[in-house]
């Protein structure tokens, strides 16, 4: 039994894990997930609607994740629950009616591709607009909540308001104007984003490789963010490593992520353990999650710009002390593993990560527009 194997079997053991079997809908497991759209899904009495939980590996008990399926007409029961969660839409739709207890309701539209975070412990209800079924994907942090509280009734009935994240202000979930550098990042204040796959990244920031953007977004106060990073025809990401946790999903083009414990080195292949390294395939609607302090690769092999969605823990704004401590320097993903960082530089990857993503391309037809690089010693 592999290390992955021991991890998800003594996850099985937890709080959340035992609720997640109790609600009687299927468990898709893996490194990641080939289309998340094609999940078998199954009638959820709970939210009232079909839907089926996703346990990757990368997971590691600090995040959970669902998709669900609201029929046509139909909508989802209204819920509350004290964990964070952030939700994309897939496909369809509709409108979510959000308010705390004594609160009127406020109520906004989404689309495909729309992306929000319902407050923290707010009631809210999803709703199909639509002649089609809605499917979305949800990205939570319910299993560390619940393994702490290890209380269901709890979890979804806590009278507590969070007054400091949610107070039924007006324009609360209007497109955030705010965005600004801290440190090496680009931070996007946003409680809504109508179209995650298709607006604009800002030009002024490439720091995991060549003409690569990113921006962070921050929702609702919470500690559970995200950030879109768009990368060129022909070009591949710069290896690096974090804590345990994100989840990371694709919205365009297709390619693969070659990830392997940091353990390994920087040159897995160079050292004879090269078939030690997990290579993940994907395309639009994949999810896969690096396990935490694994060396984790993206690199598009399609004839188009990729795009991804990556929700994660590692908000500048409210602060985690594990993710700091797991982090060490706020900007180590962006930093060489020789300054200290957790990021391998082109020229100190090994020359065969190069050699098999030439050969992708090849296959393609895709021109490779790496730039030239020397290799270190």
């Amino acid at each position: 039994m592999s290390e992955m194997d021991d991890l998800m079997a003594a996850l099985q053991k937890t709080p959340y894990h035992h609720w997640m079997k109790d609600e009687g809908v299927p468990i898709a497991e893996g490194y990641g997930i080939a289309d998340v759209r094609q999940l078998k899904l199954a009638p959820w009495p709970r939210i009232g609607g079909r839907g089926s939980f996703i346990h990757l590996y990368g997971m590691e008990g600090l995040t959970g994740m669902y998709v669900a399926e609201i029929p046509p007409g139909d909508a989802l029961k209204p819920e509350k629950h004290l964990y964070e969660e952030v939700i994309c839409i897939l496909s369809g739709r509709g409108a979510t009616e959000v308010w705390q207890d004594e609160g009127e309701k406020q109520l906004f539209e989404w689309e495909p591709w729309s992306l929000f975070s319902p407050p923290l412990n707010t009631r809210h209800r999803l709703i199909n607009g639509g002649r089609e079924p809605v499917k979305f994907l949800a990205v939570t942090n319910a299993p560390l909540v619940m393994d702490i509280f290890h209380s269901v009734e709890f979890m979804f009935d806590c009278p507590r308001a969070f007054s400091d994240r949610y107070r039924g202000e007006d324009g609360y979930f209007s497109v955030g104007q705010k965005q600004y550098a801290i440190g090496m990042q680009s931070v996007w204040e946003t409680n809504f984003i109508p179209n995650v796959k298709e607006f604009g990244l800002r030009d002024d920031f490439f720091t995991k490789g060549p003409d690569i953007k990113l921006v962070q977004f921050e929702p609702c106060g919470n500690t559970l963010v995200g950030h879109v990073a768009d990368w060129p025809v022909g070009l591949y990401h710069k290896a690096h490593y974090h804590d345990a946790g994100a989840v990371l999903m694709i919205l365009r083009s297709q390619g693969y992520t070659l990830l392997w414990p940091k353990e390994l080195g920087i040159r897995p292949y160079e050292s004879g353990r090269g078939d030690e390294v997990v290579e993940v395939k994907w395309s639009e609607g994949a999810v896969l999650s690096p396990p935490g302090g694994w060396f984790h690769q993206h690199f598009n092999a399609g004839a188009e710009a990729a795009r991804q969605l990556a929700i994660r823990y590692g908000s500048r704004i409210h602060r985690t002390g594990f993710h700091l401590a797991a982090q060490r320097k706020t900007d180590g993903v962006y930093i060489s593993v020789k300054e200290g960082g957790t990021m391998i530089e082109y020229e100190d990857e090994d020359p065969e990560i190069r050699r098999q993503y030439e050969a992708a391309l090849k296959r393609t037809g895709v021109p490779c527009k790496m730039p030239p690089v020397r290799y270190s010693p």
